[in-house]
């Protein structure tokens, strides 16, 4: 039984198939070392280290008793000879060891190679088994029971560093017990991908002639059957199935063979009635058969239930088990029996493998007729219906024929059906391991080779690709997939379109929806048709093709082309093909429509977030979203420009992924920057965001609660005139502050609990940001990974910031090269800013009393300063402006006054008093005297607004800088 065991990962492997020595290096000093090192090889290090093994040490156990004789070194020596021939010359070193590790049997490409060797690679009898000798290909065979790769440093022992090899356990097919493991070394230079065929198909030959042993013993098992002196006489009830072969169809004589396999395998001695589709009854009776050398087996012989009515055959009720398959249910001397001849006994048993193995031409199967046995005598005819009855009352059953013998039919029958069933077990575990469309379909390919084809291609139309359905998947196939045991063969490219003809193989199988079999390609005149000169390239190379469609809950996914070079598919292959198909499909649907949710989310994701930045004064600015592998989150960032020409940053979280998720980061960004617009303090922002947050939760329509609790926040407003930073943070990680020295700090801000909880306050800190410092905000996808230790990523972020003078965009870019996990399992937002300062010279500052006369000086003063500046178009609207603060001011506010201008962008104007009573815009009646300041404020300005301190407000207005 060979498996296709597990191919080596690239991770796996060094630059010249060296194997990862840093990598065992630190794993040898006790250091992890999980990433990077393919699964087999860690584990078996593991366990080395586990025995205690050292890798210095060079012996290993020898034994004399090995059995160089035995089954395995039997069936071995032929391939092996064949093995040396085919690497005649080469470095390559070919060993067979049993199923305890014990090497039996050695042969070299070029025989050279036995006077530079040590005597444990070249002298039979060595132990490498995984327990005495640590990582190496025959130990790890037999540890992981599947094909195994091992090179250079992967080898636990220092001896074998400059080595590669590949092992394969080879199994008993009929018991499936692991007999042997066969090996190819070879230096760690010379891998090639021929050397996974060629070890391969030499399992396989191995195991085949294990079959021919145990196929001999089914022989002997005949002889003495014959030899029992089976009668000659019967009644006209019995029947022999090879002679009567029309009394039964294929399908009914399918039944009674799978039956009768059963009764075998479970070495019970009884009867059993079997009823075919037409209604007809058979008997199957067992019985035990032991050869004179000692060999026991059982004998399936078939009854027509014939019997006059009212007496049918005595079957009993209990099927005895066979202990040792010595005894008999029913005596044989009054058990009438039919005289069969040798040669349709093995027609009906099903065909026997020569002890060689090699029976058959075709090179495709082990089975071989056996000839007449001169010792049986000449073949007597078959007793059929025109012979005389026997006496009823002389026996318990009718006479009867032998259907199955031994173990040569269900030897055939447990083979296949073991292949089948590890080829469909090992499809699902290794089909559908990602939700990526792509991959799926490249595992389905690496499945079935080559368990059941020697080639593949898949091809899947564009729409899948991208997650959706095709609106007419015949017209919009693209290769996606080409795999096989070779390379250069003349199939489409990956990539490419493909354009099936009416009568292709293909076009039929999506139109039907079923498997279509081509069993000889040169006779599939629909394949040869759809075109001539590609199919003619490609009929050196192919022999036999099963298209499948990959059909999953009603949507056409693809179609699959399963090739064979050597011997044609047969209805088995189909059915397993189809089989194949259709849970890659299912796995593939699963693919595509992740894909789909993945794209519609991650829109909704991107279209939530800022599209642009703002023009602002205070900071320079640059922003990074890097959606997660696997699904998208609710991840967040803005920039909010502010009165007085401050500006807000915000980089929030919501735990979770999916379409909810990035639902409810757009309604949390868009109130999230309501309330910053309205100008309260970060720490009230976020106690605003956390009630809401607990709304959406008690809202959720079915009443779990499970929507948005754990949601993170973190809110800073930097003020360019004083150069300070007030900051909170709702369970969000702090931010990194950069000096313009290069000093790197976190920020010791409270934690407070995540968004959704209620009822625990928020506390804002006060931080100094002198210009040309930069403040980085960022989600936890960028440190927070299971694979690593978050101080040690906060140390590298901390290297990747100590460089003040970058750019922010320059930053951002390093942070993500050097910080962020090479596959994210979380969404990454990152927020850069480096802060400026609004200069001396571009502010102004008046403060007077509640003196009505001293607006008109502060006004004047202000026309100045204005007109220095170069500011005369705008100092008409600022003057209107600030003659209608001011006097509200004085007459509805309290002093001290304050009056201050701003000039970046805009003309900001402010007016503070210490008076909480905010003016409220009107629309002022005809017949009113007041009313209509603010709304000539309004006019005049970009934008106004009140601004509250913790004493008292501010009133302010933006103009453009060409108000006039």
């Amino acid at each position: 039984m060979v498996r296709s065991g597990e191919e080596p990962r690239p991770a796996g492997r060094a630059t010249n198939g060296t194997g990862p020595a840093r990598l065992r290096e630190l794993f040898l000093q006790g250091e992890p070392v999980e990433a990077g090192v393919r699964t087999p090889i860690l584990n078996s290090w593991r366990r080395s280290r586990s025995l205690g093994l050292s890798p210095d040490t060079s012996d290993l156990p020898y034994r004399e008793d090995f059995d160089p004789g035995g089954r395995i070194v039997r069936a071995a020596l032929p391939v092996l000879d064949r093995l040396q021939a085919t690497f005649a010359g080469s470095q390559v070193n070919i060993s067979v060891a049993d199923a305890n590790g014990t090497v039996l049997l050695r042969r070299f490409g070029d025989p050279a190679m036995t006077r530079s060797l040590p005597a444990i690679q070249v002298v039979p009898g060595f132990v490498f088994a995984e327990q005495v000798a640590g990582t190496n290909g025959i130990g790890l065979a037999l540890a992981e029971r599947q094909l195994i790769r091992v090179y250079g440093a992967e080898h636990f022992a220092e001896r074998s560093q400059q080595s590669a090899c590949v092992a394969l356990p080879v199994r008993d097919p009929l018991s499936g017990c692991i007999e042997g493991v066969l090996c190819l070394g070879y230096p760690r230079g010379l891998e090639r991908p021929a050397l996974g065929v060629a070890i391969r198909r030499a399992a396989e030959d191995i195991e085949r002639r294990l079959l021919g042993q145990s196929s001999a013993r089914e022989r002997a098992l005949l002889r003495t059957y014959l030899d029992t002196g089976a009668g000659t006489a019967g009644s006209r009830c019995g029947v022999a199935l090879d002679a009567l072969a029309n009394e039964f169809r294929p399908r009914d004589q399918a039944i009674l063979r799978e039956k009768a396999a059963e009764l075998i395998s479970a070495a019970q001695l009884g009867a059993a009635e079997v009823t075919l589709p037409d209604g007809r009854r058979v008997t199957l009776v067992s019985r035990p058969v032991t050869s004179g050398s000692s060999v026991r087996g059982v004998a399936i012989e078939a009854v027509l239930s014939g019997s006059p009515a009212g007496e049918p055959p005595a079957i009993p009720h209990q099927m005895d088990e066979l202990p040792g398959l010595t005894t008999l249910a029913v005596p044989l001397s009054v058990t009438p029996a039919l005289t069969v001849p040798s040669g349709h006994v093995a027609a009906s048993a099903g065909p026997v493998v020569t002890p060689e193995g090699d029976g058959g031409t075709d090179g495709g199967t082990p089975w071989a007729p056996v000839e007449p046995d001169p010792a049986v005598g000449p073949a007597a005819p078959v007793i059929g219906p025109s012979t005389p009855a026997a006496d009823h009352s002389e026996a318990v059953f009718p006479a009867r024929g032998l259907v199955m013998l031994g173990e040569p039919q269900v030897g055939a029958y447990a083979l296949a059906a073991r292949r089948r069933l590890e080829l469909l077990s090992e499809a699902s575990s290794r089909i559908g391991t990602t939700l990526d469309v792509r991959r799926t379909a490249e595992e389905l390919a690496e499945t079935a080779v080559p368990g059941l084809a020697d080639f593949v291609t898949i091809d899947l139309p564009d729409a899948v690709l991208r997650g959706e359905e095709s609106a007419d998947p015949l017209a919009d196939l693209r290769r996606t997939v080409v795999h096989g045991i070779g390379e250069g063969l003349p199939f489409t490219p990956p990539g490419k379109r493909i354009d099936f003809g009416p009568t292709a193989p293909q076009l039929r199988c999506l139109s039907s929806g079923e498997a279509v079999l081509e069993p000889d390609l040169k006779a599939a005149a629909g394949w040869l048709a759809q075109d001539p000169e590609h199919t003619e390239r490609l009929l050196a190379h192919v022999h036999s093709l099963i298209a499948v469609p990959l059909v999953a809950r009603g949507v056409v996914l693809g179609v699959a082309g399963f090739y064979r070079a050597g011997s044609s598919f047969g209805d088995d292959d189909r059915s397993l093909a189809q089989e194949l198909a259709s849970r890659a499909a299912l796995c593939i649907d699963n693919a595509r429509r992740y894909t789909h949710e993945r794209t519609m989310v991650l829109a909704l994701q991107r279209r939530l977030l800022p599209h642009g930045l703002p023009d602002q004064d205070a900071v320079e600015v640059a922003h990074r979203y890097l959606p997660a592998e696997s699904e998208v989150g609710g991840d967040w960032y803005d920039v909010i420009p502010l009165s007085g020409a401050r500006v807000g940053l915000l980089v929030g979280d919501v735990v979770g992924h999916g379409m909810l998720s990035a639902a409810t980061m757009g309604r949390l960004r868009t109130a999230a920057r309501s309330f910053a617009e309205l100008d309260f303090p970060p720490e009230e922002v976020l106690t605003h965001l956390d009630n809401l947050v607990g709304r959406l939760d008690r809202d959720d329509p079915d009443g779990k609660g499970a929507g948005v609790i754990g949601a993170t926040c973190l809110y800073a407003v930097y003020d360019p005139t004083v150069q300070r930073c007030l900051m909170a943070r709702a369970g969000h990680p702090p931010p990194a502050l950069v000096r313009p020295d290069g000093t790197v700090t976190y920020p010791d801000l409270p934690a407070g609990p995540p968004l959704g909880l209620g009822g625990l306050p928020f506390d804002a800190v006060e931080v100094d940001l002198p210009a040309g410092s930069q403040l980085v905000l960022y989600t936890d996808g960028l440190i927070e990974d299971r694979h690593r230790d978050v101080d040690l990523v906060l140390e590298q972020l901390r290297e990747a910031l100590a460089h003040p003078e970058r750019a922010p965009e320059e930053t951002c870019q390093a942070i993500l090269d050097t910080v962020a996990p090479a596959h994210p399992h979380d969404d990454i937002a990152l927020l850069c800013a480096r802060v400026q300062a609004l200069e001396p010279d571009r502010i102004a500052t008046w403060e007077l009393s509640a003196d009505p006369a001293l607006v008109g000086e502060v006004r004047a003063s202000a026309m100045r300063w204005l007109s220095d500046r170069g500011l005369d178009e705008t100092a008409f609207a600022a003057e209107l402006i600030l003659s209608e603060l001011i006097t509200n001011a004085i007459r509805h506010g309290a002093g001290p006054i304050r009056v201050r201008l701003l000039y970046g962008r805009t003309l900001i104007c402010e007016v503070c008093d210490a008076s909480n009573t905010a003016p409220h815009l009107r629309r002022a009646a005809s017949t009113d005297e007041g009313g209509r300041g603010l709304f000539l404020v309004a006019q005049l300005s970009q934008s106004w607004g009140t601004r509250y301190l913790p004493e008292g407000k501010v009133i302010w207005a933006e103009c453009g800088l060409d108000a006039a």
